[in-house]
């Protein structure tokens, strides 16, 4: 029995990570290794369950079926282990957490630096991406996301700041050349620099003020993906190539020192921060319950 675990513990991590390689890279053991479990599993259980190329693995039906029943099981396995963390003088363990590009840039750093001070032996790993994620198809204790992408059956608290708000800016340069926009549909006369989100979805801009709300759809200049493409889109405004909307914070720098100059202020929303969520429905692994605390103490704190 204690093979057959290992085996199906190498057969969920392979596609969770989405290939032998990178499922070694995360884990303790050598892709060839996890290769081998997961041929044991399938010749003990007389079914393909991955479909392999020399690219690209991908489950089966069978395989699919399998990998969704067992990684409520496993997670439930893991946090049983981590649970006797309790009985140590002070948590201990590994913290999985998967959150927006925003955030990772601009919420954790300094919160994590707090506390991995408090808690030594909790070590961290954070995945950074900005789509919708199944927490426990994708391994992870925790997210972080906006309210409107939180599953219904989470627990969630306030992480962060309590607010925040998109805000538009563009070049002095740029402004020279183009003019500056009075009012949100003098965009649609503007460059603008804009996200597309991995469903093929390009989300309009969105400006509010008092009760008139004003949706716009302006021409792009270029266009990326969220996250940490976002530089591209912050270096690009700031060579003067177009207009930026984008989280405040990840261009505050740059307004303070006027090499971005703030465009229709008053037309900006100010909306709910992020949330940390995670699932109530087994005990909490010891590093998250940690952390868990830690944000609700730093909540009241502040």
């Amino acid at each position: 029995m204690p093979s057959q675990l290992d085996d199906l513990a190498s057969f969920a991590a392979v596609v969770s990570a989405g290939g032998f390689r990178e499922a070694a890279r995360t884990g303790r053991v050598s892709a060839s290794a996890l290769s081998e479990a997961v041929r044991r599993l399938e010749t003990r259980l007389g079914l393909r369950l991955l479909h392999r190329t020399t690219r690209s693995i991908a489950p089966t039906e069978a395989g699919q079926r399998l990998f969704d029943r067992l990684s409520p099981a496993l997670g439930d396995v893991t946090a049983a282990l981590d649970s006797l963390d309790a009985f140590r003088d002070r948590p201990a363990g590994t913290l999985r957490v998967n959150v927006p590009a925003n955030v990772a840039r601009t919420v954790l750093p300094d919160l994590l630096a707090r506390f991995l001070a408090a808690f030594p032996d909790i070590r961290v790993e954070i995945t950074a991406e900005d789509g919708f994620v199944d927490l426990i198809a994708a391994g992870a204790d925790a997210g972080i996301r906006y309210d409107e992408r939180l599953e219904q059956d989470m627990i969630a608290l306030p992480i962060g700041p309590p607010t925040q708000r998109f805000v538009l800016a563009a070049a002095p340069a740029y402004l020279a050349a183009h003019g500056t926009p009075a009012h949100p549909r003098d965009l649609l006369g503007h460059q603008a620099l804009r996200v597309r989100f991995a469903g093929g979805a390009t989300p309009l801009w969105e400006f509010r003020r008092g009760e008139e709300v004003v949706r716009v759809d302006p021409p792009s200049r270029m266009i990326c993906r969220p996250g940490l493409a976002s530089d591209l889109l912050v270096d690009s405004a700031l060579s003067g190539l177009g207009l930026v909307y984008i989280f405040e914070d990840w261009i505050a720098d740059h307004l303070a020192s006027g090499r971005l100059v703030p465009l229709l202020a008053d037309w900006w929303e100010s909306f709910p921060g992020p949330f940390l969520y995670y699932s109530g429905r087994r005990h909490l692994p010891a590093p998250l319950r940690a952390l868990v605390d830690f944000v609700r103490a730093e909540t009241r704190a502040g």
